[in-house]
């Protein structure tokens, strides 16, 4: 595989190899995701609970916050207010047990072993607080709340927090990094897969591009709003076999093309990754808008800023098991898995 550093050859799929099977343990799969990210990881970990053991959440909402609307999406689970409210956490638990009755989601009794990290800056103008307040009412329905975290003191934008990374600590704009005196990276991977052993440097080396294209039926990425390529960090002592696998989702206009490595490099993954016998998986969705022509089929997406699938711009069955990114990403760890 590629050096990220190689980022253009890479995007274009010249150098971009194989996801490689490296006999992680399955037992020990976890996400994390901002904003559209959190929303995904949320998605994501509610799906596949039976996989999944815990999520770290930055500025995200509830499971099927959206409705498959994207008015929805924009408003009520981001900005809501009296007009527009958010959806009753009560309705998004019934409909997640009724996904599960019918199988669309995995059964959501293994839920009650998970792990949660929220996070929601006071200073966030683009997903407020209340959201993720939400989010944290939802999640308590599941799990005991001696394993639900919540952190919403402080003053923080819409970015995911570092101690001393990136921007001004109430700032909301690119790369979508704050510096805020708190290590969100660590303090999610803590919560979720207990103490860790003291963060290492993170090795430029260790960083890869694979080729996403392998995961969706006849290799289209792209009519998916996904990227030809994806990007790995592998410890040398993973490739042995027997690590953990952290899924880690961008938020919107944060993905290779948007950032470059800003958010594969420096939202603080790697160098936990290092000392603890992690493999960070970070998957790539694509900006879109319009539509697409790709063998038989047009497919005609509104993903102007390269976000996740949380409101169905790809596919009414997005929030499930099914739904063809979720379904993409599981086949990435499945990957890593495989002995």
């Amino acid at each position: 595989m590629c050096w990220v550093a190689a980022v253009t050859l890479c995007a274009a799929g010249v150098l971009a190899e194989p996801l490689p099977a490296l006999r992680a343990d399955a037992r020990q799969v976890s996400v994390s995701g901002l904003s559209s990210g959190g929303f995904m990881a949320v998605q994501f970990h509610v799906a596949y609970s039976a996989s999944v053991m815990g999520a770290g959440v930055v500025a995200g909402g509830p499971f099927y916050c959206a409705q498959n609307s994207v008015d929805i999406a924009l408003n009520n689970c981001m900005l809501p207010d009296p007009v527009r409210p958010l959806p009753r956490v009560e309705a998004l638990v019934a409909f997640t047990e009724a996904s599960a009755r019918a199988g669309a989601v995995d059964a959501t009794a293994h839920l009650q072993r998970s792990r949660v990290w929220l996070f929601s800056g006071r200073k966030d103008p683009t997903v407020l607080q209340p959201v993720v307040s939400a989010l944290q009412r939802y999640y308590l329905n599941f799990i005991p709340p001696s394993q639900v975290m919540y952190v919403n003191t402080v003053d923080a934008g819409h970015a995911f927090p570092t101690v001393n990374f990136g921007s001004e600590c109430a700032f909301t704009g690119t790369p979508f990094i704050d510096r805020c005196g708190i290590d969100g990276a660590g303090m999610l991977l803590e919560q979720i897969h207990g103490r860790l052993e003291a963060a290492g440097a993170p090795v430029d080396a260790h960083l890869h591009e694979f080729d996403q294209r392998e995961f969706f039926d006849h290799a289209d990425a792209y009519s998916h709003s996904m990227h030809h390529t994806g990007v790995v960090y592998i410890p040398a002592s993973c490739r042995a076999g027997g690590c953990r696998v952290h899924v880690a989702f961008h938020g919107c206009l944060q993905n290779v093309d948007a950032v470059g490595d800003g958010f594969v490099r420096h939202a603080g993954y790697n160098k936990w990754a290092e000392t603890n016998r992690l493999i960070v998986l970070y998957p790539q969705a694509i900006a879109r808008y319009g539509p697409g022509f790709r063998f038989w089929r047009v497919s005609y997406v509104v993903n102007p800023k390269g976000c996740w699938d949380w409101w169905g711009y790809d596919s009414p069955n997005y929030y499930r098991k099914d739904g063809p990114q979720m379904q993409a990403v599981m086949k990435m760890v499945e990957r890593l898995t495989t002995r």
